[in-house]
């Protein structure tokens, strides 16, 4: 492959991930009860739908068959844990455990019920406080990767509206680096507060998902007469989010997730076994959005790479996947995949690192790794 264009490829890989869909929707279209419509997708998918974008939406309205329907049920539910949680809530925009950091002030937050979002003032310190105060904002913009300063001041609700309509969202701050160029933006565009994507809920998804990811209708959610506890998404053009009484009857969308990591530390062989007789197969990456959904598979690993079916043909010194197809598309880390693997000990297999750029590695078959497993017949899936 030319190596422009790979290396083109790579970067849409890396920096597109939010165009990734690492799962498959099932529309459903009987109305049932939110604890029912869970029970089904357990049983026959994944679990209820988990959405980590606006992609995400779009892929899922794809599967929504009836133009009758008004709603329908999503995995989204009130949990008792009130967590911190970025409004850009994919969790592929986030590595290792960045979407953690945290620059709170002197006594901050201090726990007031009220005070469920977040600004940054001039010295690059959080403040929690009420989401209906106005302030001044930052968006992101991932075209650009950068920040945008508003100097019109909003809500947060609509601050994060703006910014979703005009760039990404509104801005995470991951480490210490990005905070401090936060607050040189500031101080260029001399303002005192801002606010910045941290809010805080009490929701989960039901696959307990990671994502922070929400789309909520204006005024919503609104908890009325305290017994909305669960999640519904409008179909119209919005495709925006309420909360309703679990107990109403509404149709709704499974999902179902091509890619699974399994967190045992095995060898290859034992990975390959493994997936045959529990799923369909090791995973095979013959194209960049299977390798995009791969990236954010990896992620949750525990080992410092993970298992891919790959593996080095000796005879003809070459990369064939599991399925027998010939490597085309590739990711290989420097000084890897070379095919001048050493055919005369141990046979070398195919890995992909679970940090950094998740470039793929060449291994000793006997070494003990997570690995993934795939639940698709189809080799581009």
């Amino acid at each position: 492959m030319d190596q422009t264009v790979y290396f083109t490829l790579l970067l849409t890989a890396v920096f597109s991930l939010s165009a990734c869909v690492s799962r498959q929707y099932y529309f459903v279209n009987q109305k049932v009860s939110c604890t029912e419509a869970q029970r089904y997708c357990r049983e026959n998918y994944t679990d209820l739908a988990t959405l980590d974008n606006k992609n995400d939406i779009e892929e899922l309205m794809k599967s929504v068959e009836s133009n009758q329907v008004l709603d329908v049920w999503i995995g989204l539910m009130k949990t008792v844990n009130n967590k911190w949680k970025w409004s850009l809530g994919d969790p592929a925009f986030y590595i290792q455990h960045d979407s953690q950091y945290r620059n709170w002030g002197l006594n901050q937050p201090n726990g007031s019920s009220n005070e469920e979002c977040v600004y940054m003032n001039g010295d690059g310190k959080w403040h929690d406080d009420n989401c209906k105060n106005k302030s001044s904002f930052i968006c992101y913009n991932d075209s650009s990767k950068g920040y945008v300063p508003v100097l019109q001041t909003m809500v947060w609700s609509d601050a994060q509206r703006y910014c979703r309509a005009n760039h990404n969202d509104l801005v995470s701050v991951r480490n210490q680096t990005e905070n401090q160029q936060i607050q040189h933006i500031m101080n260029n565009s001399r303002i005192n507060i801002v606010w910045i994507g941290l809010f805080r809920d009490c929701l989960e998804w039901s696959d307990q998902s990671n994502s922070s990811f929400r789309n909520w209708n204006p005024t919503e959610p609104n908890n009325y007469q305290g017994t909305e506890n669960c999640t519904v998404l409008m179909v119209n053009a919005n495709r925006g989010w309420a909360d309703w009484p679990c107990d109403s009857k509404h149709p709704f969308v499974c999902h179902e997730d091509k890619l699974v990591l399994i967190q045992m530390n095995v060898t290859w062989n034992e990975a390959l076994r493994y997936c045959r007789e529990n799923h369909v197969d090791l995973v095979s990456v013959h194209t960049e959005q299977i390798q995009c959904r791969i990236m954010n598979v990896v992620k949750k690993a525990s080992t410092a790479a993970v298992w891919m079916g790959l593996h080095h043909y000796c005879a003809m010194n070459m990369w064939i996947w599991v399925r027998g197809e010939v490597v085309c598309y590739q990711n290989w880390a420097a000084g890897n995949g070379t095919g001048l693997e050493d055919c005369r000990n141990e046979r070398r297999v195919g890995a992909v690192q679970s940090k950094g750029d998740q470039r793929w590695i060449s291994l000793p078959q006997t070494h003990k790794l997570n690995f993934i497993c795939t639940n698709s017949q189809s080799k581009n899936e």
